[in-house]
């Protein structure tokens, strides 16, 4: 796939089932995600990739971090539990912050976003689909917890990965002179 057709061509797809890539294609777009502006080379981006019984243990931390929130709904508690079920695989996008002179936190953040930009990109040129999730269970100390992150790391999304199952939303026409200036 030519890489400029992937990037304007590239949807996140809502309904996602079986396949997802096998590990030598997650090999691959790891590297990819690995291949980020990285300023210092300080490596905050780090994965957890989520499938079979893993998606069951993802959803029993979203179920109990729902059980900690005073007045939630079942519907809500249930709407946690359910939502690693979207997708046969998730990447979760972990950021892990590291004290450096030159290179403020949100630097480091802003490494890791372009990781997960690659990750879908990748995906997408190996003829997947996924889309990038944050809300409630993204930036949660909780979950970060359940998953004995270490307090200097914080999840900064999910990556539902799979087939694309359905119509995905057609990509609107922008016109470029509504986003760009110049000087």
């Amino acid at each position: 796939m030519d890489a400029l057709d992937n990037i304007l061509n590239r949807v996140s797809a809502r309904l996602l089932t079986k396949p997802h890539p096998d590990k030598d294609e997650m090999d691959k777009v790891f590297r990819g995600a690995l291949r980020a502006p990285d300023h210092a080379w300080l490596r905050p981006s780090s994965f957890i990739q989520v499938t079979g019984e893993g998606i069951k243990r993802l959803s029993e931390i979203f179920e109990e971090y729902g059980k900690t929130i005073p007045g939630i709904t079942d519907e809500t508690i249930s709407k946690y539990k359910n939502a690693p079920y979207r997708a046969p695989m998730i990447i979760i996008l972990i950021n892990s912050i590291k004290d450096h002179p030159k290179v403020p936190d949100i630097e480091q953040k802003l490494s890791t976003a372009a990781s997960a930009q690659n990750i879908l990109l990748s995906l997408n040129a190996l003829g997947y689909s996924a889309i990038w999730r944050t809300g409630k269970l993204a930036f949660n100390p909780f979950v970060a917890s359940k998953l004995n992150l270490e307090t200097n790391q914080e999840i900064l999304g999910y990556i539902y990965v799979g087939t694309s199952d359905g119509t995905n939303k057609k990509i609107p026409e922008l016109d470029i002179q509504d986003f760009v200036n110049y000087l």
